[in-house]
């Protein structure tokens, strides 16, 4: 999301007392950005070179990154280059001290819808992705120093997973679709893969028939989070579920588009999506009288603390997620405070 653009408050004059409202407003921040001694009132449209340099860098998250990363990154550097040309900037004219008052501009930002501050998670974000962006102009020597390396970014708070699903309430959704129709059957093998795998909902949608093989019981996932392949064992009740999905749910399914090839199809053929999948995940907890709120993500949750409380290894559950840090795979996991009393009894010198 592009954040709306507007001209810093100067703080060289103090302004009177008096009620505004946070709405319309921006906190004035304490450090600023160097002016352009082009002369005029009117900010400089990007350049040539600018506008190349930006070419390069899209084309280069297309290679080496997944579409929505590639459209999520190109939003952000966006969003800065609308701050630079306000401030009268170029981009290959940036100094640390401009990111610096760029930083106190995202931190004292105020949205015109609700007048609340970017998150500390949206603000790295935005400072991530012009640590990549500035890293990748200085590697490439298109810039003389990377400006962007000494960015400190905010601290974030580690928050546990909101919703984690019991054994029974998994159970309940996994039995709700009717395994007699072509749609109740591709809802449970999404279900069953959902559960048995952790993957994530883009990698559930991109996969093919030719990435499952039901007899050896593997899953393939090609190009997942940060293009990487990784092979996920899957259990035998997905497995099944899957198979009997091949054979008796997805040719039905097929009939209106014979040329897709992923193997999860919307009713009228085309490609699962994120959003409908996400649609059939809530149907189905609904479904099962689950009161809570179920995503596909919520079974990556679920699945690796049943894993943790199932006493497996931390780096068995890092590598079945695909997780390149294993403080990552500590994040999706909750130790419930029942198991924590466990471990104090069965431990503890004086836990007995």
């Amino acid at each position: 999301m592009s954040a709306p653009t507007s001209q810093p408050v100067q703080t060289s004059q103090v302004a009177p007392a008096r009620s505004i409202s946070l709405s319309t407003q921006e906190i004035p921040s304490t450090s600023q950005p160097r002016r352009s001694t082009h002369g005029s009132t009117v900010s400089p449209p990007p350049t040539r070179k600018t506008a190349r340099l930006l070419g390069l860098y899209a084309d280069h998250l297309q290679v080496r990154y997944a579409p929505r990363t590639h459209v999520s990154y190109m939003a952000h550097v966006r969003a800065f280059l609308d701050w630079l040309v306000d401030n009268g900037l170029d981009l290959v004219d940036v100094q640390a001290g401009d990111l610096d008052a760029y930083q106190s501009h995202l931190y004292a930002y105020r949205r015109g819808r609700d007048g609340r501050p970017y998150s500390p998670a949206y603000q790295a974000a935005r400072l991530v992705v012009l640590k990549h962006l500035y890293r990748f102009l200085y590697r490439r020597g298109y810039v003389l120093s990377d400006p962007a390396a000494d960015i400190d970014l905010p601290r974030l708070e580690r928050r546990l997973p909101r919703v984690i699903l019991t054994l029974q309430e998994v159970r309940r959704i996994l039995a709700a679709p009717d395994a007699t129709t072509p749609r109740g059957l591709r809802d449970r093998a999404m279900l069953e893969t959902l559960y048995a795998t952790g993957i994530r909902v883009t990698e559930l949608c991109n996969l093919t028939p030719y990435d499952v093989d039901t007899e050896e019981r593997v899953l393939r996932v090609l190009l997942g989070k940060g293009r990487k392949d990784r092979n996920v064992p899957l259990t035998r009740a997905a497995s099944a579920a899957i198979e009997a999905y091949l054979v008796d749910g997805r040719p039905l399914l097929l009939r209106k588009a014979k040329k897709q090839r992923c193997l999860f199809l919307q009713d009228k053929g085309g490609q699962m999506d994120r959003a409908t999948a996400g649609r059939i995940v809530r149907h189905w907890a609904q479904q099962a009288g689950l009161n809570k709120h179920v995503t596909p993500h919520t079974f990556r949750h679920t699945l690796a603390t049943h894993l943790l409380k199932g006493r497996a290894d931390i780096r068995h559950i890092q590598s079945l997620l695909g997780h390149a840090s294993l403080g990552t795979t500590q994040r999706y996991t909750r130790v419930e405070l029942s198991d924590l009393k466990q471990v104090i009894e069965r431990a503890h010198p004086r836990g007995r």
